[in-house]
């Protein structure tokens, strides 16, 4: 005869049915305490609890029901060995030919504030266990966890009388991933270090993506299982699928975003903010960023802080962007912005909570703690005779914010609450402090603030920002056995300048 194990702590309608469909295809079921009623209020027939194989009943609340030869040996049984096939019979074991199970909700109790104590009992022991053992089993065993693979069984049952080898082999996979999965998010609550000897992902697919960075490359987008963090729980309320790229820029900008308190915009493209400023209101905020760089946001991602209003929507629909992210929209601005079909419009509330960042190279993979909560406005030591004024202190802080999330080299002028010239990614700093400053002092002349993410190795870049003018204030992290020069040429020129300490390279 053959048997179907059933132990699951999800019990819907969508079992049911299946576990329905076994029966009648005569499997006999074999159940474990809560299931097997279940199974019985629901008047299934030709159903057995897991104790009439064993002999044994349920002990240590529930915590020892499946951990017993007579069931191990039913499913690890291999059918085409003449000695197990030998033991099997002399001990009237019953072979299992199906594994059903899901587990013990651990990953959804982690994020409900349950002591430690509380968790500990949602940790599975006998599920995994019957699993694996199913899984290793592939050859004659069928080993199902994932509600989605029930259909899949249930046709080929239906063409063949049993699940294909290939079949089988795939679920099993799926088994070892899900266990190993279920398993490294168990370890890492309990380990709870940054940086442990073995390196564990627990992530879970949320969305295949239209493409990776080129369209030639297929991408999928995973949300981490145990810590929180503002991107797992975005929603897109219109447009088309997302990219590798616009999820990478997403992050960004948001990030930018939500460090102010201000109504706050801004604009990425390429993974680098193009546009960034802060406002009395949203439309204030808007305009200053479009205006900061209305060419590189053509095509790019915007992200506000705070509600969409109907009249920042009509600004919006005058411009190219492929993706809007905002915490709420208010009433009828969907409909507005919506004219536009493909327009990516996300709805994001979380805050920014990840503490650590992954780089995978070739072979390895680089952590590192994230740089989003270093203290801005309190580590600064003025090097210069002359000082900041309060002004320029708030632009420098306003602007430093901005410069750890361009690519090193970077260089951010600013006037007031508003970027004015933005560039990094180059090979030298005074590349990338020219191109920053041209662009600045086309919009202004005065009132400018330059901030760096790094030391200047020259006083090449003080030369340069007195050369264009305009720049009346400097922010670095300082370090350079060359600061005395740029130091100096910072007293010639009449520019104030402080060291940080704290460097903030983004690679």
């Amino acid at each position: 005869m053959k048997r179907a194990l059933i132990s699951v702590y999800e019990k819907n309608e969508k079992l049911f049915d299946f576990v329905s469909f076994l029966n009648q295809k005569g499997y006999q079921i074999v159940s474990t305490g809560g299931t097997f009623q279940y199974f019985v209020k629901k008047g299934l027939s030709n159903i057995i609890n897991i104790s009439d194989l064993t002999s044994f009943s349920e002990i240590l609340d529930g915590r020892v029901k499946t951990l017993h030869p007579n069931i191990y040996i039913g499913i690890l049984a291999n059918r085409s060995i003449e000695e197990h096939m030998k033991y099997v019979l002399h001990y009237n074991i019953n072979l299992i030919d199906i594994v059903l199970v899901n587990f013990y909700p651990f990953f959804e109790k982690i994020h409900k504030n349950y002591s430690t104590k509380e968790l500990i009992e949602f940790i599975d022991i006998g599920g995994p266990s019957m699993l694996r053992a199913a899984a290793k089993n592939f050859l004659h065993v069928t080993a199902i966890t994932d509600n989605n693979d029930y259909k899949l069984v249930q046709n080929e049952i239906e063409h063949y009388g049993f699940p294909s080898l290939k079949l089988r082999k795939k679920l099993a996979g799926k088994a070892f991933n899900f266990t190993s999965y279920y398993d490294s998010s168990i370890s890492q609550y309990l380990l709870d270090e940054k940086f442990p000897i073995y390196l564990h992902s627990s992530y879970e697919k949320k969305m295949n993506l239209r493409y990776g960075e080129n369209p030639h490359q297929k991408a999928a987008y995973y949300v981490n299982t145990i810590h929180e963090g503002a991107m797992r729980n975005f929603h897109q309320l219109h447009g088309k699928k997302l990219s590798f790229n616009n999820l990478r820029d997403m992050d960004i900008a948001w990030k930018v975003v939500t460090q102010f308190s201000e109504p706050a915009c801004c604009t990425v493209k390429h993974s680098t903010p193009c546009g960034v400023a802060l406002g009395r209101n949203i439309i204030e905020a808007f305009q200053k960023t479009y205006y900061a760089d209305p060419i590189s946001s053509f095509g790019g991602i915007m992200a506000v802080n705070v509600p969409i209003t109907k009249e920042l929507a009509k600004e919006i629909n005058h411009i190219f962007l492929e993706v809007i992210l905002s915490p709420s929209y208010e009433t009828d601005v969907l409909n507005i912005l919506k004219i536009k079909k493909n327009i990516r419009i996300i709805s994001i509330n979380e805050p920014i909570s990840d503490q650590l960042e992954y780089v995978q190279i070739d072979g390895g993979i680089l952590v590192q703690e994230s740089d989003y909560f270093f203290p801005y406005g309190k580590n600064y030591k003025i090097v210069t005779k002359k000082e900041f004024s309060d002004q320029e202190l708030k632009s420098l802080f306003f602007a430093q914010k901005v410069v750890k999330y361009v690519k090193s080299n970077a260089i951010v002028v600013a006037k007031g609450t508003q970027t004015l010239g933005i560039s990094g990614g180059q090979t030298n700093r005074i590349w990338a402090a020219r191109q920053a400053i041209e662009r600045a002092v086309e919009k202004s002349q005065d009132g400018l603030v330059l901030v760096s993410d790094a030391f200047f190795p020259f006083r090449d870049v003080v030369d340069e920002a007195a050369r264009f003018g305009g720049i009346r204030a400097i922010l670095q992290p300082g370090g350079s056995i060359r600061d005395e020069e740029s130091i100096k040429a910072c007293d010639d020129y009449g520019i104030a300048m402080a060291f940080t300490g704290e460097r903030h390279f983004k690679h």
